[in-house]
């Protein structure tokens, strides 16, 4: 099975004008997107709590985690961003992914668009219902 990586533009969602392009490798089995700490820091995002994840090997390790602006091509979406650190991998996650509306076909390992749909409907006298 071969890898999939995809170029996103990330930047921190109260100065959406400043970026900076990442290479991630996609990773749908991953919650969470990590980035280098460094960058982040240089984009302004902010850490908000600190977490711990499991590793494949059984072990624990903590990781601070924000939030951040996600771009690729014409899709734009914020999502939760773990700081990376040095030895971590740059990953694009489930979150990001869904956030960017795509999803990535585990067997083609390739990015189809998620259909856009809401949880509410219109009734017949076309006010919204839940």
């Amino acid at each position: 099975m071969g890898l999939t990586v995809l170029n996103v533009d990330i930047a921190n969602v109260a100065r959406p004008e400043v970026t900076r392009s990442i290479e991630f490798l996609i990773d749908s089995g991953a919650i969470y997107s990590v980035v280098p700490a460094s960058i982040l820091k240089e984009l302004g995002v902010q850490p908000v709590k600190t977490e711990d994840f499991r590793l494949a090997d059984g072990s624990t390790i903590s990781r601070r985690k924000g939030v951040a602006l996600f771009r690729y091509k014409d899709r734009v979406g914020g999502a939760d961003v773990i700081f990376g650190e040095p030895g971590d991998s740059e990953l694009l996650g489930a979150f990001t992914l869904e956030a960017l509306g795509l999803a990535l076909d585990p067997l083609r390992r390739e990015l189809h668009p998620l259909p856009m749909i809401l949880a509410g409907w219109r009734s017949e006298s076309g006010s919204a219902e839940r």
